[in-house]
């Protein structure tokens, strides 16, 4: 065998400054060549930490459980968190709600009362605090209309304009892109938008009670605010519903005084022609301008004293109603006697101090949700139905002249009750012998929340033509109707 010495020499080692003119690769050039081949212009974009593998091995000992592991580099983790971000302003769709700003807003409204401009513009403060500073959790209630969802998009472009994230999305619209992540062309798999929606900086949810009340509905949305509650998660919840009707386990985390300001604006929907005067579509106080208080006639000359006195105490207890609106009063007397006439000044004194008030006769009522279903209806029918229910003040005309459907009942019946419940002002005017059905007659009979009152007088349309003639000539308006 040729010793190892000979063999050396056969070969020998090359001198130092051989080695600094060799042109063998560095280490870092020998990296380099490992690396996919690029032009200058792209290895400028390569990341200094990975080399643009995007992960790295973790320098840990052997027995450390992440030995040989591969890690993500910062690179690709910012990378991850840029797409994140563009799947959330795709679902926000804030491009169509950019002209909802602060600056944009009304805070003192149009036409309003004193009390609903200071509600209006507390509302608009507390919004502008939220967006400076999102903490906790804001719940903004009302009816249609009324600037909630507007304020809403005002602290979700806020927010963005100060370049940080908020998703903004309708309840019903996530629903349906949780839904959409079960199709097998679904780009995203439903943990992953779950999870991008439920761990949001600041979520904006508008108009909670919108969606179709499923049971697996009302699953994801109380996993999504048991998640962020539990986190303590900035957040905006909208809704035109009262807090009583939304999930008994969703409601119990909006209502943790600790963590939600909870605020109920009373502007009436300021898209509506002459919302500013309390006035809404449905309404036909227009017809009855000249039934006030002071057209009234006390018909003094042609009544006995017992129903004289009975018709001043009637027009008393209606003034002292209008005045202060607090639950029910139900005028029935004989067709003509004045009922309609006391129930409509009561709708125009309110009215003429600003405050929103909706007559009806209930016929037309029924008619009128009846024409929802129509698909050419440009008002669905539970935006009518809750205008009617939640209105401040209801005037019902006529009750017990509509056409006894079980239909009928059943809409009656759901108004009376929800106003009963919530203790809504409430005017109702009937026929004496009208009959009622029982669970609606259970309502009116309970003296703790409607006052009855009979009004005695004859019909002033079946007065003698000597005394209209009589009244006629003395200038008084003969509309007691």
């Amino acid at each position: 065998m040729e010793r190892l010495d000979k063999i050396l020499q056969r070969h020998p080692s090359p001198s130092p400054a051989a080695a600094e003119d060799s042109s063998s690769p560095s280490p870092v050039e020998l990296n380099d060549a490992h690396l996919p081949t690029t032009s200058s212009s792209e290895q400028e974009w390569l990341c200094p930490i990975c080399g643009g593998t995007g992960y790295l091995r973790q320098d840990v000992p052997v027995d450390h459980p992440n030995f040989g592991k591969l890690v993500e580099c910062q690179c690709r983790r910012a990378e991850h968190e840029a797409k994140r971000l563009s799947n959330l302003r795709a679902l926000s769709n804030l491009e169509v709600l950019v002209r909802f700003t602060f600056d944009k807003f009304v805070p003192d409204g149009y036409g309003l009362t004193e009390e609903r401009r200071r509600n209006l513009r507390m509302a608009y403060e507390t919004a502008v605090e939220f967006g400076h500073q999102p903490k906790g959790w804001l719940i903004l209630l009302g009816g249609y209309g009324c600037g909630k969802t507007h304020l809403a998009a005002a602290i979700a472009n806020y927010v963005i304009s100060q370049g940080k994230t908020a998703l903004f999305v309708v309840v019903p619209d996530l629903l349906d892109h949780l839904r959409a992540t079960y199709s097998p062309h679904s780009a995203v798999g439903y943990d992953q938008r779950f999870e991008e929606i439920r761990t949001a900086s600041l979520l904006i949810l508008d108009d909670l009670g919108a969606h179709s009340s499923t049971q697996w509905a009302q699953e994801k949305l109380f996993q999504l605010f048991n998640y962020r509650y539990n986190a303590q998660l900035p957040t905006v919840v909208t809704s035109n519903h009262e807090l009583e009707e939304i999930d008994v386990r969703i409601r119990s985390r909006l209502i943790d005084p600790d963590l939600s300001q909870i605020v109920k604006i009373l502007a009436p929907d300021f898209r509506q022609s002459g919302v500013a005067q309390g006035v809404s579509e449905l309404s036909s106080l227009r017809l009855h301008a000249d039934q006030t208080f002071d057209t009234f006639d006390m018909r003094e000359h042609e009544l006995d004293r017992e129903k004289a006195e009975n018709l001043k105490r009637a027009i008393t207890f209606a003034r002292s109603f209008a005045a202060n609106p607090k639950d029910w009063i139900a005028f029935f007397g004989t067709y003509g006697c004045g009922k309609t006439h006391l129930a409509a000044a009561i709708a125009n004194e309110r009215s003429m101090q600003g405050e929103p008030a909706l007559f009806v006769v209930v016929p037309d009522l029924l008619d009128h949700l009846r024409a929802t279903f129509n698909p050419n209806s440009l008002t669905p029918y539970d935006k009518r139905f809750d205008e009617v229910r939640k209105t401040p003040l209801l005037v019902l005309d006529d009750l017990g002249t509509e056409s006894a459907t079980p239909w009928a009942e059943e809409k009656l019946y759901q108004l009376f009750n929800y106003r009963y419940n919530a203790r809504l002002a409430t005017v109702i005017t009937m026929a004496k012998d009208v009959d009622l059905k029982p669970r609606l007659k259970s309502l009116l009979l309970d003296v703790g929340r409607c006052t009855p009152f009979e009004i005695l007088a004859p019909s002033y349309r079946g007065l003698p033509a000597r005394n209209l003639s009589k009244n006629r000539r003395g200038g008084r308006k003969s509309n007691n109707y």
